[in-house]
């Protein structure tokens, strides 16, 4: 794409567009608006783009946000002025707590139209407060040289910060004036001699790498130090992962053989799914830390905590009393620990911790009890963990993730809703050798924009899953408007037990009322209609056989929605049983 002379608008917004292109954007996600006009010509025209058109722009967010965790590449997001903008705060809460680049682009009204009652204007100065990685407000276009190259050189700012010192979003506030149509007006003839090729040297694709965070030597130091004596230590894999699951895996895996560590690895983490890789792999410590006795003997000493912490409660409440040393092996600067403990951040990689290892002197034999004891619990739980959920025959909730880890295809992605289901990938996922990658918006783990997140990594990828329970979905069927642009097949399951599952193991389920009513709150909504009106694909799965072989084989275009319908009650009871490791009734 070339300049764009036409008139001023057009011209600024062809370099905006060109620049994102030279630094490596591929898409775009653009809402519908008046005030964000040249912007949208521009990227639409823009023959290496990806243009797609969502309604809603919560949705319109999510879906971006999706996209970008599948790639690990900023996704942009675009809008028109006034509340348009507002409807993506909680993507970009979201995109900022769980670490996924996004470029968000609002138009405004300029200056002079603000505050003096315009239409379809509000202070949209730092609309999403602190949490984008930068703010910057635009200039307002002008047809002039110097101002050209700002605004180039304030958008490889803006796109480098998207992606360092850690992924997240970044939000640029651009004013426009009229004319917003692309008509001729002779305002740019003075550049056509001026602007040429040269204009864009130095500009790359920028997929922000970094060079090593600062304190890194001397926080390996002191873990190599710590460890050489350790006799109990204890790997904890948490739900990062990267772009590169099985590289991930295969260096945990390096590590935890050559520490003679145990790995404790969550749902999310890509562990489970290359078990064939991890001899020391624990999946059950949620299970295994309810029993006091248990527990009290498997203290460790030292701790290497790899990301973020697990979703399990039990083992947070368990490190919460523990002595041992935690380190917390993280990349940037980020606060990790969520419970104040004897931590020390790593301030390192993975690669740095290997290469560190490579060059020190082997410690001496540990004796193997503390790793003995942890496989041993692991195999006797999963063991019989596994029996009782295969001889489950009725519909249960918990028995979906179980059942999906062993017959999904291959790299199939998983979208996991929060609430209920994540929590029950954690406990009953068992180890495979599939390399199903598990996602879920557990930056700050809300319901909004699930259906959006899951269709935004279906784009473009592979056949890809959902996993959810009735209101996340009901929550975001707004979604379903971006279908007639999906280019690829989502499968939504969906354990639709009449209300908020997780709500039914709190306290206040024990009061009635106003348990039912305002926590439960169960939706009168007949999803076979409701797919019917979007052009989903609709089937309701009443036995095990029937949802494994919806799952074995998944379709490669459009939607489908395989609704389970479940007992929200006899469920809590079901788990109860399950996680106390007793067999549930029949």
């Amino acid at each position: 794409m070339g300049f764009d002379f036409r008139n001023t608008n057009t011209l600024w917004a062809s370099v905006l567009v060109e620049t994102l292109v030279r630094l490596g954007l591929r898409t775009a996600v653009i809402s519908p608006g008046s005030r964000s006009t040249p912007l949208t010509v521009a990227l639409v025209a823009h023959g290496g783009i990806e243009s797609i058109p969502v309604l809603d722009e919560r949705s319109a967010a999510f879906f971006a946000l999706g996209l970008a965790k599948r790639t690990g590449l900023p996704t942009l997001l675009l809008c028109t002025s006034g509340t348009a903008g507002a409807n993506y705060y909680p993507a970009v809460i979201e995109a900022r707590e769980s670490r996924v680049p996004l470029l968000v682009i609002t138009a405004d009204r300029p200056p002079q139209l603000r505050h003096c009652a315009s239409g379809q204007t509000i202070d949209q100065q730092k609309l999403f407060g602190d949490f984008p990685n930068w703010y910057a407000e635009l200039a307002l276009p002008r047809p002039q040289l110097p101002l050209l190259a700002y605004l180039r050189q304030t958008l490889v700012q803006a796109w480098r910060r998207t992606l360092l010192p850690s992924p997240g979003p970044v939000h640029l506030n651009c004013p426009l004036e009229d004319p917003l149509a692309p008509v001729e007006d002779n305002s740019t003839e003075g550049l056509r001699a001026s602007l040429d090729d040269r204009f864009w040297l130095g500009l790359e694709p920028d997929l922000g790498i970094s060079s090593p965070v600062l304190g890194a030597d001397a926080s390996l130091q002191g873990w190599l130090a710590a460890r050489q004596s350790c006799d109990r230590g204890l790997i904890i894999a948490g739900p990062a992962q990267g772009t590169d699951p099985l590289a991930y895996s295969q260096a945990i895996a390096s590590l935890s053989t050559y520490l003679q560590w145990p790995v404790l690895a969550e749902a999310l983490s890509p562990l489970r799914n290359y078990g064939q890789l991890q001899p020391y792999l624990v999946t059950t410590y949620d299970l295994i830390l309810r029993s006091p006795q248990w527990a009290r003997g498997l203290q460790p000493d030292q701790i290497l905590q790899v990301g973020a912490l697990p979703t399990s409660k039990v083992l947070r409440q368990w490190l919460d009393h523990s002595l041992a040393r935690r380190w917390i092996l993280d990349s940037t600067t980020d606060n990790l620990d969520p419970l104040h403990g004897h931590t020390t951040a790593l301030a390192a990689s993975l690669p740095d911790i290997a290469l560190a290892l490579a060059q020190e002197t082997p410690p001496s034999q540990y004796s193997g009890v503390y790793l003995e004891r942890w496989l041993s619990l692991e195999q006797q739980t999963r063991q019989q963990l596994d029996q009782r959920l295969g001889a489950i025959t009725d519909l249960f909730s918990g028995k979906v993730p179980w059942l999906m880890a062993q017959v999904l295809p291959p790299q199939t992605p998983l979208v996991i809703a929060n609430s209920l289901p994540i929590r029950e990938a954690e406990w009953f996922w068992p180890p495979g050798n599939r390399g199903i990658r598990p996602l879920c918006n557990r930056g700050a783990n809300g319901i909004d924009g699930t259906l959006s997140t899951a269709l935004g990594v279906a784009h473009g990828g592979p056949p890809t899953v959902l996993l959810s329970g009735d209101l996340a979905l009901l929550h975001d069927t707004n979604g379903w408007l971006t279908l007639p642009w999906l280019d690829g097949h989502l499968t939504v399951v969906v354990i639709n037990n009449q209300g908020g599952g997780i709500f039914q193991s709190l306290p206040i389920a024990q009061f009635e009322p106003p348990f039912e009513q305002w926590f439960a709150m169960p939706q009168r909504v007949d999803l076979n209609r409701l797919c019917a009106a979007y052009g989903v694909s609709y089937e309701q799965v009443s036995t095990w056989d029937q949802l494994r072989a919806c799952l074995t084989f998944l379709p490669g275009q459009g939607a489908r929605v395989l609704e389970i319908r479940c007992d929200r009650r006899l469920d809590q009871q079901r788990r109860e049983q399950l996680l106390a490791g007793s067999d549930p009734y029949p």
